[in-house]
């Protein structure tokens, strides 16, 4: 084991468990509004860092890495709809989300979609779909963080695994959603400052663009193809269209990744907040694809295209500067995996525990059930990524599709569609999820050339538009959700009589939410 990568992780682990322990001191997990949008006072730039250091994940290092790896230059369409998938969602989004989940009272994104969409089967569907699904992304983030740590380190994986799992327990657990948003604040930073250096010493070391690519040409030309190695995806243009969308627009899909919109300090935030996340993408998100393409002249027999990056890193690399590299890898995971627990344990214990076993559950009992869930979800995603399932990038392009395809249509048209209701709603869900998932497990994708994320975001934007105006007679969108969205949709604080409203909705639902409104 290098001394020099251990102190460095050492050091690493150290602050972001600090971050929990001062989170806990600072109040933000008082109560449940406080443990699970850190009582809605995140800033621009935190709400900034956190939302793009949730989305990009341990893929980013491991995923990104092995598909410019494996496909040379086709990899970068996943990078062009990535850079701007911050400012999109923040800006179609961000605001209006904001501002109507306060005024509907709402704490998690799936107990919101009921409040938008209202019937218990909305988030009895949502849910299932959430927690099934991310489950299987931050299995993927514990699998990275495994083989990360065991590469450089030398300890044995299910020992790498052990210890990072357990930093990500120990400050979620502690802190909750303030500990998150400002891990990832620091984890963010740290993350460009890895890849960047990563980068750097790879264009250095190949002699720059035109010798690097003229050194791939020699490999194999059809690297440098926007069409992947030996032209396998040549005119596929669904293909395409799944590759920029999946990381465009699918992140106004993800349940982890829209709670970000609820726990901004006011709904002007957005708009900083989006000039922030496209500077730190400019800087991040084409470098883990590119290096992951220069490692094939750096280190062309590579045996685990998965581990390009770390590989890299290491070959070139100082010992002091791979420390800090490693630390940059492990944030990226941990900052999108500590965000998954988090969101999964809370749509667990609020939005089925309390929403449908125990009505009465107060703010005290919420946040112990979200914690003991958080611990144990830990405890099971260990134990089956201890056996290695598929690769991560496979995991995460995989479950964001289905993600992506089944929340993106309903988390948009809650705000700018008032004639959006509940049977559209649930429509659009299960049937772009389901398509989205059989398109990728029957092989559909292969022999149509039409990538999971499009195949199941067209039926789901056509399923919510199609049942929704056809049963608006019989499911009429109530008033006062009505009313929400006109008020959502204008600049400026939420009139409290539209707070007062929420409270009594929603006493009986839940007394912790109403007493969290009336402060």
């Amino acid at each position: 084991m290098n001394s020099v990568v251990l102190v460095f992780l050492i050091f690493y682990y150290v602050v972001v468990v600090g971050i929990g322990f001062w989170a806990v001191k600072k109040g933000g997990a008082k109560n449940l509004e406080g443990y699970l949008l850190g009582g809605r006072k995140v800033g621009p730039l935190v709400t900034a860092m956190t939302l793009q250091s949730t989305s990009m994940s341990g893929y980013m290092f491991l995923g990104a890495g092995s598909e410019g790896f494996n496909t040379g230059y086709w990899a970068i369409w996943y990078a062009v709809g990535d850079i701007g998938g911050g400012v999109v969602n923040l800006s179609v989004i961000g605001r209006r989300m904001r501002k109507l989940s306060k005024i509907l009272g709402s704490l998690t994104s799936i107990e919101y979609l009921e409040h938008r969409y209202p019937h218990a089967a909305t988030r009895l569907v949502a849910g299932v779909l959430t927690i099934f699904f991310l489950f299987f992304y931050v299995l993927a983030q514990f699998i990275a963080g495994g083989k990360g740590m065991a590469l450089v380190t030398g300890l044995p994986y299910w020992v790498s695994l052990l210890i990072a799992v357990g930093i990500i327990m120990v400050y979620t657990y502690l802190g909750g959603y303030f500990a998150v948003a400002y891990t990832d604040f620091f984890q963010s930073i740290i993350m460009v400052i890895g890849v960047v250096w990563i980068f750097a010493a790879a264009m250095s070391y190949v002699g720059g663009w035109t010798a690097a690519n003229a050194a791939i040409a020699n490999i194999d030309p059809t690297y440098l193809s926007i069409w992947g190695k030996d032209l396998q995806y040549q005119n596929a243009w669904g293909e395409v269209a799944g590759a920029v969308l999946i990381f465009s627009v699918g992140y106004m899909g993800w349940p982890h990744v829209v709670t970000r919109h609820m726990a901004m300090s006011s709904p002007k935030t957005a708009r900083m907040a989006g000039l922030y996340s496209t500077i730190w993408n400019l800087f991040f998100v084409t470098a883990p694809y590119i290096v992951g393409i220069l490692a094939i002249v750096i280190i062309p027999d590579l045996a685990d295209p998965e581990m390009a990056i770390f590989e890299v890193a290491s070959a070139l690399l100082p010992s002091a500067i791979v420390g800090i590299v490693m630390a940059a890898i492990m944030a990226a995971i941990m900052s999108t995996a500590d965000s998954i627990l988090l969101q999964v344990g809370t749509i667990a214990s609020r939005d089925l525990y309390q929403r449908f076993f125990n009505p009465k559950a107060d703010d005290k009992q919420m946040v112990l059930v979200s914690r003991l869930l958080v611990l144990l979800i830990g405890v099971i995603g260990f134990l089956v990524a201890i056996i290695q399932p598929p690769g991560v990038f496979a995991i995460v392009v995989f479950t964001t599709s289905v993600l992506g395809s089944a929340f993106l249509p309903v988390y948009v048209a809650a705000v700018w569609w008032k004639k959006a209701n509940t049977p559209g709603a649930i429509a659009s869900m299960s049937g772009g999820a389901g398509v989205a998932f059989f398109w990728k497990v029957t092989g559909a994708a292969g022999a149509t050339a039409i990538h999971p994320m499009f195949a199941g975001l067209v039926v789901s934007i056509v399923l919510i538009v199609v049942v929704s105006l056809a049963t608006q007679k019989n499911h009429p969108v109530p008033d006062h959700i009505l009313a929400a969205i006109s008020e959502a949709d204008r600049v400026g604080p939420v009139p409290k009589e539209m707070l007062a409203g929420a409270d009594s909705n929603l006493a009986a639902e839940a007394k912790g939410v109403a007493r969290s409104l009336k402060k």
